[in-house]
Formats: structure tokens, sequence, C-alpha cells
């Protein structure tokens, strides 16, 4: 009986539930070039997909994202995070639905004879049992349910971009610290070469001494020079000592080893193509992130406006009743009621209003987060790409420096043996081409940094036309 009147009261909850109160989301203008001017010509247009760290052509750089999505801590934390949004979302959603629970009672009374409602000859004590299934329903008119649930949505999405942007966040500094990792490699083995001609160069100097054809001081001038290029390794090694370490922490495996490898030997990734649309940074996470707050923000005004008008409520209940426990079923003992509840606020002194134009300054400092997302965003695709084109134009220069030191510091050696020129032209000219080839190494890290921070900064890569 009651679910049958229920559903005749459908049509009217139906025609209450009208528009949905506050203003729909509308995007935002973002106010950005078309494309980016610092973006050079590429000889094609590739597509760089998600798993852009793999244009690298390095297993193991690939096997320590692939460790650090799965069991980096930050990452986790954001999945927890998604799992808890989506919760919520599920309990905003549920609301659109009755709630029905289960009730069922015991009591005994003793009525006192003295009252005026008191019968002559009535018992005075009294028994009751009963259960029932009650329900509770509020009627969506003003949408407040909706909006509520539009922002339940909103919310989880933005805490599923915010763990894709942890994900993003991981393989870049995955990317980057195994990259000074093999810097260090690469001028580790440069070092050790250092070192060996260091040392076949003190040898010759000791040899010359011993048969004086040279000063003393040649001898210890190649004796610092040694030390120098000890020291230098020494760096080196705790240089990628630190690197590996931080790799354990990102991939939380705190034992992490790595063998020796070289920077030279990684390919330069692709570069994006000329005219490259601005509104690939849409698709950052961080970027859709701050829009879906600002879309919760946005359904927030609608929530706090609701407070301004009536509450419909439908509530109902079927059961039983009876004296005895053994009649609780029995025909005759049914019960049911429904019932339509209406709240409406007369007089709150300001708290509505107080909570509307709370909502209102929270949906405009989402919007501002979002236009400073936006534009942080754009920033950093230019910055990249201004690093990636400069540290290629430095990376060739010191590759034409490194070649020169060392034609230089050849012909030092032939004019010291035989005799044209003392033991500090050889030292300095050493020291020069020690320098070169480390900053070339370091040159080769720095373009190879630009192109993480631009596939960062593009959300992952971009896609062929």
């Amino acid at each position: 009986m009651m679910f049958r009147r229920l559903l005749q009261l459908t049509p009217i909850a139906l025609a209450l539930a009208g528009c949905a109160v506050g203003p729909d989301y509308q995007r935002p203008a973002a106010a950005l070039p078309t494309a980016y001017a610092e973006a050079a010509p590429a000889e094609r247009n590739a597509a760089v997909d998600a798993r852009w760290w793999a244009l690298f052509n390095d297993a193991t750089l690939n096997e320590l994202v692939d460790r650090a999505l799965a069991g980096n801590a930050d990452l986790r934390l954001a999945v927890a995070r998604v799992e808890q949004a989506d919760a919520a979302a599920r309990e905003a959603g549920a609301a659109f639905f009755p709630e029905i629970d289960g009730t069922a009672s015991v009591a005994n009374s003793r009525i006192s004879t003295l009252t005026s409602t008191y019968a002559a000859g009535a018992p005075r004590l009294r028994n009751t049992r009963n259960a029932a299934l009650t329900t509770s329903y509020e009627l969506d008119v003003w949408g407040r349910v909706r909006r509520n649930n539009e922002a339940a949505r909103a919310s989880l999405l933005a805490s599923e971009y915010s763990r894709d942007a942890v994900r993003l966040s991981v393989a870049g500094l995955i990317a980057g610290n195994y990259l000074a990792l093999r810097a260090a490699d690469a001028q580790q083995a440069v070092t050790a070469e250092t070192l060996k001609s260091r040392e076949d160069s003190l040898k010759l100097v000791q040899t010359r001494v011993d048969a004086g054809l040279v000063s003393p001081l040649d001898l210890h001038q190649a004796e610092a020079a040694l030390a120098a290029a000890q020291a230098q390794q020494a760096d080196l090694r705790r240089a990628r000592a630190l690197a590996e370490h931080q790799l354990a922490l990102l991939t939380g495996t705190p034992d992490l080893k790595i063998a020796a490898g070289d920077l030279r030997q990684l390919p330069l990734p692709p570069v994006p193509p000329a005219g490259l649309p601005a509104d690939l940074i849409d698709g950052r996470p961080d970027v859709r992130q701050a829009e879906q707050q600002l879309i919760a923000a946005n359904a927030g005004i609608g929530l706090a406006k609701a407070g301004y008008f009536p509450k419909f409520t439908l509530t109902g209940s079927v059961g039983s009743e009876s004296k005895a426990l053994a009649d609780l079923f029995a025909a005759g003992a049914g019960t049911w009621g429904l019932g339509l509840g209406l709240f409406m606020p007369i007089l709150d002194f300001g708290r509505t209003a107080a909570r509307v134009d709370q909502a209102k300054a929270i949906n405009q400092q989402s919007l501002i987060a979002w236009q400073d997302t936006l534009q942080t965003a754009y920033k950093e695709v230019r910055d990249a790409l201004v690093g990636l084109r400069e540290n290629g134009e430095a990376e060739n220069a010191q590759t034409a420096r490194a070649d020169a030191a060392g034609k230089a510091l050849g012909l030092a050696r032939l004019r010291y043996d035989a005799g044209y020129s003392g033991y500090l032209e050889v030292l300095d000219a050493q020291r020069t081409a020690n320098d070169a080839q480390l900053a070339q190494i370091a040159a080769r890290q720095a373009r190879l940094a630009s192109a993480v921070e631009l596939f960062k900064a593009l959300g992952g890569g971009w896609k062929a036309e």
C-alpha cells in the first residue's frame, strides 16, 4: 500500500525537481597565445606517447620508472586519495535514492490513574512490540543533491588528475636523477683516463728528473696534477652515490644498486614540430586538476544557494505492531505511514548569505588558481623549448672545444718531449682538456634534461598531426 502511494507521488516529486539553483559551469577563456614561438623546426613530426622515457632506449631507466610507478610512496598516497574521493562521490550519488532502514522495539509502560486521560477499568500496564521498514527521501527541488553530486564527481576527477600529476612528476624525477647518475659515470670514465695519463706523465717526469734533464719543479707539478684528478674522482663517486640513493628512495628500493653506464650512449629524443599548439597544456594533469577544482567550487555556489529555499522530504514506513511478540506478524497487526515534510528557513540572521559569499570567494580562488596553473604550464613549456634549443647549441660548442683541447694536449706533450717547452704548458693543456671533456658531458646532460622537462611540461609529450 505504502509503495503504491509512493509511486503515485513520484510524478509530483519529478515536477517539483526543477532546475538546479546556482550558476552552471562555463569554461573561462584562456588568454594564451595559440602556439609556441620557441618551438624549433623539426624534420619529422613524431608522436610521443605516455611512456616518453622509453625514447631513451635504456632498459635500466625503463625498469626504474616502472618500479617507481608501482612502489613510490607519494604515488601510493595519491592512489589512496583517489579511493577516498571515489567513496565520497559514491556517497553523494546515493543521495539520489531513498534510504531504507529497519527498526524493531519492545516497550513496557505503566500508566498513572491520576491523569485525566485514564479510563476506569483500562489496563495500567501496556506492552508494545513493533517492527517496521522506514524510508526517507529528499526531493531535489532546488538541485541541492545534484550540485553536491556534481561537486563530488569533480573532486573525484581532480584527485585522479592529481594522481596522474604525481605519476608524471615521479617519472620526471627518475629520469632526471638517472641522467645525473649516468653523467657521473661518463665523467668518471673521463677522469679515469685523465688519472692514467697523469700517472704516466708522473713516471716520465720522475725519469727525466732522475736523469737530470728537468727541474724537480716539474715533478712536484705532476704530483699536484695527479692529486687533483684523484680528488675529482672522489667527488664524482660521491655525486653518483647520491643520485643512486635518490633513485632508491623514489623507487621504494632501499638497497638499489645500478651498474655503471655512460650518458653518451643515450640517444637524443625527438624534438617537437614547429608551430606546437599552446592548447597542448590543457592535457597536463595539473591543469585538468585545477579545472575540476574550479567545477567543484562552482557547484558549491548552487549548493549554498539552495539553503534559501525549503527542503521537501518524503517519509514512509511499513511494519506491524502488537502487544505480544507471538502476534507481531499476525493478521491485522500491519501498520503503514506516508508523509511529506517541509523545512523552510525563516530567519537565520544572514547565515545562508554568508555561506553563499564564502562559496563565491572559493570559486574566485579556484578560478585564479586555474589561470595561474595554465600560465605556469605555458611558461614551463617555453622554458623547456629554449633550454632544449640552447643546450643543443652549447653541446655542439663544447664538443668542438673538447676536440680542440685534445689536439692542443697532444701538441703540448710533443713540445715537452722534444724539450721546446716546460711542463707547465703540459699541465695547462691537461687541465683544459679535462675541463672541456667534463663540460661536454655536462652539456649533454643538460640537453637531455631539457627534453625531460619538455615532456613533463607538455603533460607527457605530443601527438603527430
